[in-house]
């Protein structure tokens, strides 16, 4: 019993710990990237690769897809690049409809 546990324990120990960050690809030619993901996160399909912190800003900089769930995009402290198109626009009153 004591033996079984040492092992199941330097299993887990010596298991790799997961990619810090992944994307996700595609199927067919050329399996482009999908999405951006945290590395544990359930939502990642089984066609990933790891990428480094750098790529992944980069991947998300040139406007690749981020995850809903596991939010890369706010892990990496990469707060809007949109192109304000998804903030509420300002409005202003029509031609004299002042104050």
């Amino acid at each position: 019993m004591q033996q079984r546990q040492a092992e199941t324990e330097r299993g887990r120990r010596s298991r790799p710990q997961p990619p810090e960050w992944v994307v996700e690809l595609g199927i067919g030619t050329g399996r482009p990237p999908l999405q951006v993901h945290a590395g544990g996160c359930y939502m990642a399909g089984k066609r990933c690769r790891p990428v480094g912190r750098d790529e992944a800003r980069r991947l998300i900089a040139d406007g690749l897809r981020t995850c809903t769930h596991c939010r890369p995009d706010a892990q990496l402290d990469i707060i809007d690049l949109s192109d304000g198109s998804t903030h509420a626009p300002i409005l202003t009153p029509p031609e004299g409809h002042g104050r």
